[in-house]
């Protein structure tokens, strides 16, 4: 499957974005899909993750700002994200997962070409 994501853009701090990753098939087997950032000058992290169950898993830093839903009808996995801060400037990307659990970037892939979000003080 590829993915590709959409919705980035600049924003003012405190302001609010929505992006979407659509994919090209059914999402319904893939055991996850998460979305990643990767800040310049930084390594990329997982920013959250939701798995075919609708389990989700949000990184600490912005667990009470962002929010990963799905919808398995569209083939889409979204990431709703609030309150936005200048750190969190980055390129976002999203990529399926081989398994429900890993939070490895190492065990996702069919990256997409990643959206840029820039959040401005």
């Amino acid at each position: 499957v590829q993915l590709q994501a959409s919705g980035g853009g600049l924003v003012q701090a405190g302001g609010s974005l929505r992006l979407s990753c659509a994919a090209s098939g059914s999402i319904l087997s893939i055991p996850a899909l998460g979305w990643f950032r990767q800040a310049p000058g930084k390594q990329r992290e997982l920013v959250a993750m939701i798995t075919s169950r609708g389990t989700t898993d949000v990184a600490d830093s912005v667990k009470d700002r962002f929010t990963i839903s799905r919808d398995n009808a569209k083939n889409t996995v979204y990431l709703e994200m609030n309150n936005l801060k200048p750190e969190d400037t980055a390129v976002y990307y999203c990529a399926t997962s081989r398994t429900s659990w890993s939070k490895n970037s190492a065990d996702f892939g069919s990256w997409g070409q990643g959206t840029l979000v820039t959040v401005s003080s």
